[in-house]
């Protein structure tokens, strides 16, 4: 596996040096900056091909707010996690950086295991949305002859299969294919599988989550569930529902971000998904149906 490139900007000397210690079992590559320009430069660079941008919120001449704007508005930058790391924890605060592009958001001062479990998780995401892209990028024009396919699906590998063909229906493959992961996935987990939020949190923070998925699918009540995917692409809109077996869940407070979940390793997943990949995004009934819109005409 390749090392994965870690940029870190903080302007605190001393934050540096504890971030470098904290991560220095791990396969990544670390580039510190405690200039803020200096940092923008150096991502801007032609050799620059960054994995994780760990980022200060409270930094002077360049705070991390507005680096974080500045690389969302670039479409090369767009996609990278940005784990924002700042002693600024008011709820009003937190939302800011989370509907800015921030992913996750650390509260200084933080435990080392905190770090590194939101590390590798935003790598691992990272990672499984580029291998998505590539996929999808080769599949959009034999799509495109397509009106309406539906698949059934039971497996985070079936997932991974998948959703280039679906993204491939949409005019954005890149823009789709991270919301139907995350949409799909919860049909799996959430619905099919039974963890709940809090479930996940803990096998997210102790690195046992895919290995429980696989543990109960061999259970004798979840192994003969499977959950569905329907898209239908007409000359105006391309539409995708997703069907899961599951009792359903408070889809309600899921929609939006919120500030209260910034400090979990999941949990923004759908809020991603209706804010950046999708024209619309409704649950139906219990919440074991979505159904997740692409406008084609302005």
């Amino acid at each position: 596996m390749a090392i994965q490139r870690v940029l870190i900007v903080d302007d605190e000397s001393l934050n540096l040096l504890i971030i470098e210690n904290y991560l220095e079992q791990e396969n990544l590559q670390l580039e510190l900056f405690s200039d803020p320009l200096a940092a923008w430069a150096r991502l801007q660079q032609a050799d620059a091909h960054f994995d994780l941008v760990v980022l200060d919120r409270m930094m002077p001449a360049l705070d991390g707010m507005e680096f974080l704007r500045r690389m969302k508005q670039e479409i090369r930058f767009a996609d990278i996690p940005v784990i924002m790391q700042t002693a600024a924890s008011a709820p009003e605060q937190v939302r800011e950086g989370l509907e800015a592009g921030a992913y996750y958001y650390l509260t200084k001062p933080y435990a080392p295991e905190a770090l590194i479990s939101i590390v590798r998780a935003a790598v691992d995401a990272g990672r499984s949305r580029a291998e998505l892209r590539h996929r999808a990028a080769h599949l959009e024009d034999a799509q495109r002859l397509l009106h309406c396919a539906e698949y059934q699906f039971s497996t985070l590998e079936h997932v991974a299969t998948l959703v280039p063909v679906l993204a491939a229906f949409g005019p954005e493959p890149d823009r789709a294919a991270p919301g139907l992961s995350d949409l799909m996935v919860n049909a799996i987990e959430h619905g099919n599988l039974g963890i709940t939020y809090q479930e996940k949190s803990l096998l997210r923070w102790e690195g046992d989550w895919e290995a429980e998925i696989r543990r109960r699918y061999r259970l004798p009540q979840f192994c003969d569930r499977v959950a569905s995917v329907r898209v239908e692409r007409d000359a105006t809109t391309v539409v995708f529902t997703i069907t899961d077996q599951g009792k359903g869940f408070d889809w309600q407070q899921y929609l939006d971000f919120d500030p209260a979940r910034a400090f979990d390793p999941n949990g923004r997943g759908i809020a991603m998904a209706r804010l950046t990949s999708f024209s619309s995004l409704t649950y139906q009934g219990a919440g074991n149906v979505v159904v997740a819109r692409i406008d084609l005409t302005p």
